[in-house]
């Protein structure tokens, strides 16, 4: 059973976000944050490749965790895809303005991370699958300015955001495409 296949029977229903198709014929995702906003992100990859997790719902565990560090946080969408060879996590936080502070999106960004280490040690232990989300590369991308006029949406030379601390960070984003996230 191929990672993307084990999360989807992990993950409950209500938690995922399906792919759709667009006027090109094309899968699509429509991340939204409520009824308040969302943002489209065109060219995804297959169903079988991939599963989109709103991860801001699984709770906090703050009956355990004070929270001083930031440690109850998450980012609001996870996405794993496996393509082409390609193993990806995105990670992604979204802000209809400016957002809150950078350290905060930063801490929202990393209680991602570990929401998705929790989901693979429970892969390797219960479905015993001991190469479960291995291999695969982190990014972090922040999307502020939803809401507001649409201009472009990535610096060419933006360097790899694959630490939380280098996120990539789209503001008032634009036709949005899966691979210019990774």
């Amino acid at each position: 059973m191929s990672d993307i296949a084990v999360l989807k029977a992990m993950i409950q229903d209500h938690a995922k976000v399906p792919l759709e198709i667009n006027q090109y014929g094309k899968k699509k995702v429509v991340l939204a944050e409520s009824d308040k906003y969302s943002i489209t992100i065109n060219d995804m990859p297959k169903d079988d490749e991939v599963i989109i997790v709103k991860a801001d719902i699984f709770g906090p565990p703050d009956e355990i965790f004070k929270g001083n560090k930031g440690e109850c946080k998450r980012a609001d969408f996870v996405i794993v895809a496996n393509t082409d060879g390609k193993k990806f996590i995105l990670c992604i936080e979204m802000k209809a303005g400016k957002g809150g502070g950078e350290a905060g999106i930063i801490q929202q960004l990393k209680g991602a991370k570990c929401f998705v280490v929790y989901c693979q040690e429970i892969g390797q232990l219960f479905w015993k699958n001991k190469d479960f989300l291995k291999d695969y590369e982190y990014r972090f991308v922040s999307i502020k300015k939803i809401s507001i006029a649409k201009k472009e949406t990535r610096n060419k030379n933006a360097p790899l955001h694959d630490q939380p601390d280098n996120m990539l960070k789209i503001s008032s984003p634009s036709h949005l495409t899966f691979n210019r996230l990774v």
